[in-house]
């Protein structure tokens, strides 16, 4: 019985008689990268190096340039620096014009599609408000007709019996008696 209970823990039933290791090895995908992931990586590794290559030139070129140019810049800061001033100011005023402009460009947009789609939504209420309106009318006019119909009934009741009861029918009876006597 322990021995049973060993085969089990062991892999003989779970792993179907596999040795630990090709289990594991059965766990890692076997297959490696194809034929186009090698191409790109072959194309693109020397490309990127390249590319490293004529940025670091790029950036000792600023540097030998920038430390040529020092003392000209130097000699002519009171006109350079009020210039690049001047130029660095127009430029931001230009950047703000439009994106404030773009702004109110994209808000003027949302505004109308909103308001477009209220006024085609709008039929819509108005229908339906006209439906309610007619609905109430109708409503008001029969509870209006019930009440006409209760207060003559009542009338003609105090006219044909007089009265009836003894609080309802006087009070009935003297709003009903007066205009049936005028």
């Amino acid at each position: 019985m322990a021995d049973r209970d060993r085969s089990g823990i062991y892999g003989q039933h779970q792993g179907g008689g596999r040795p630990m290791g090709e289990q594991v090895k059965g766990m890692i995908h076997d297959k490696g990268p194809t034929a186009s992931q090698a191409l790109t990586v072959a194309t693109l590794f020397p490309l990127g190096g390249l590319l490293l290559v004529l940025s670091g030139l790029a950036l000792a070129a600023s540097v030998v340039g920038l430390a040529l140019a020092t003392p000209v810049f130097l000699l002519f800061s009171p006109v350079l620096v009020p210039a690049a001033l001047l130029i660095g100011t127009a430029v931001t005023g230009f950047l703000t014009s439009g994106a404030l402009g773009l702004g109110g460009l994209s808000s003027l947009t949302c505004l109308a599609n909103t308001a477009r789609q209220a006024f085609q939504r709008t039929p819509d209420y108005v229908e339906e408000a006209r439906r309610r309106m007619a609905e109430a009318a109708a409503h008001a006019g029969q509870k209006t007709a019930q009440a006409g119909h209760a207060i003559q009934s009542r009338a003609q009741e105090v006219a044909s019996g007089g009265g009836g009861g003894a609080g309802g029918g006087t009070g009935a009876g003297t709003g009903g008696g007066g205009r049936a006597s005028s």
